[in-house]
């Protein structure tokens, strides 16, 4: 998830902001980005809608910030169903939208990528505070439980398996608070 676009001209930010703003994920197929997005994870709608949100982020902070970004696990989840979307990643997100190549760099593995990646991502949070202020934790969390013991996130079969929340996970959603 090493991303730093190769960008050769002066960025107007506002105009960049404004453009992110202005995309269209979600027109009128019968399967919506969003949905899509939701029923892939299993989120609610509004999770997915806010998930798409805080990706128009990240992506703008990739240009913007100068330096390589690292993805929460959330955001990164948008990503990978975004180039899926060939066409509109390549060509509207990244060469109209964008203007600027964003690769996706998965990490090779280790200890040293490990380090890398934590190092970015905590100054992933630094550059979204300073153009968007406080990261939302629920999109964002902090770097030591983005990279904690694994993945929070896996694909599964449901043919085959099935899966039951962890009971606070369960509670909180119950409460309104997930």
């Amino acid at each position: 998830m090493d991303i730093f676009p190769a960008v050769t001209a002066p960025i107007d930010l506002a105009a960049l902001w404004a453009r992110v703003q202005a995309h269209v994920f979600d027109d009128d197929q019968p399967l919506p980005f969003t949905f899509r997005l939701a029923r892939d994870t299993s989120w609610s709608a509004g999770f997915a809608a806010g998930a798409v949100e805080e990706y128009r982020r990240f992506c703008f902070l990739a240009v913007a910030a100068g330096a390589p970004v690292t993805p929460s696990e959330e955001v990164d989840e948008v990503w990978h169903l975004h180039l899926t979307y060939t066409r509109d990643y390549w060509e509207r997100w990244c060469g109209e939208v964008l203007q600027a190549r964003l690769h996706h760099d998965p990490t090779k593995g280790g200890e040293v990528e490990q380090r890398r990646f934590r190092e970015q991502y905590a100054r992933t949070l630094l550059a979204y505070e300073g153009y968007f202020g406080p990261p939302p934790e629920v999109y964002w969390p902090a770097t030591h439980v983005r990279f904690g013991a694994g993945p929070r996130y896996r694909t599964l079969d449901t043919h085959k398996r099935f899966s039951l929340p962890r009971p606070a996970a369960w509670l909180a959603k119950l409460w309104g608070r997930g």
